[in-house]
């Protein structure tokens, strides 16, 4: 399974928006597990948030940053950007 992250924060609508889309869809076909992080939650690494307290959404696979995803991609165009995503690095 490769590792998806998502850092984030509640309240934003984005953030909010492509976590929801990203639960649709079957991960697990893809061989996907997501992560979801709260750049704001206690405990977080002050230096995520420094990192990416403007950028949020921000989508990792394996520990490497994604080009931003556009809010209007979902099913199965959201699942075609992620499969090109997992074909590109590897």
């Amino acid at each position: 399974m490769k590792q998806l992250t998502l850092y984030s924060r509640a309240g934003c609508c984005l953030c909010e928006g492509l976590e929801s889309r990203l639960r649709a869809l079957d991960l697990v076909g893809l061989s996907i597990e997501l992560t979801v992080i709260d750049i704001d939650m206690p405990g977080t690494l002050p230096d995520l948030r420094a990192r990416y307290d403007l950028e949020v959404p921000v989508l990792a696979l394996e520990g490497s940053e994604l080009p931003r995803v556009s809010p209007r991609l979902t099913g199965e165009g959201l699942s075609n950007w992620l499969q090109l995503c997992l074909s590109t690095a590897l």
